[in-house]
């Protein structure tokens, strides 16, 4: 299990923020090739069968990854801070959705806003479970509830990820409410 969670954290180093560290070239989409990847994986000595990459991908609890369908390629699905173009369609937000961070972070956010700082994206969560998830990663969490739907009414453009991440430039302080 170590290794899993060790194979997944460098694979988002490398397809979302590092590929030169693993001599890897992505395409404009995010892309690499799967073969570059395994050789990249048994360089930086961590399993580097196609079977523990599979299972990386497929068990990864915020579904990170995707294949390509023919299984030659594998890219980050959205936090890249690398410039690529996942060529996402602008969709009507639900109603509202909800973004996880901690207590540190929260008086610089409802000053601010929500901004996207080193990635493409501002990450909103569907649930507050996720958000949950998301923010306790760097302590005890806390979510803020962001009012979607009023935001796109205002001009706002949202994206939605192929593993339900919701996507957006910047949420203004006016749009968000602490739960």
């Amino acid at each position: 299990m170590a290794d899993m969670v060790r194979i997944s954290k460098t694979l988002s180093r490398w397809l979302r923020h590092r590929p030169n560290e693993a001599g890897l070239l992505l395409d404009a989409q995010g892309w690499a090739p799967l073969d570059s990847i395994l050789a990249a994986l048994a360089a930086a000595r961590l399993p580097s069968d196609i079977d523990t990459l599979l299972r990386v991908v497929e068990e990864n609890d915020k579904q990170r990854f995707e294949l390509a369908p023919d299984l030659s390629r594998i890219r980050a699905r959205q936090g890249h801070s690398v410039a690529i173009k996942l060529d996402l369609t602008p969709m009507a937000p639900p109603s509202m959705l909800f973004h996880g961070t901690v207590e540190r972070f929260l008086p610089a956010i409802l000053q601010e806003g929500l901004r996207k700082m080193q990635r493409h994206h501002v990450h909103l969560s569907p649930d507050t479970q996720t958000a949950r998830r998301v923010g306790a990663r760097r302590g005890s969490a806390v979510i803020l509830q962001v009012a979607a739907a009023t935001m796109h009414a205002d001009g706002a453009v949202f994206f939605a990820s192929s593993n339900g991440v919701w996507l957006t430039d910047w949420v203004a302080p006016r749009y968000l409410s602490r739960l």
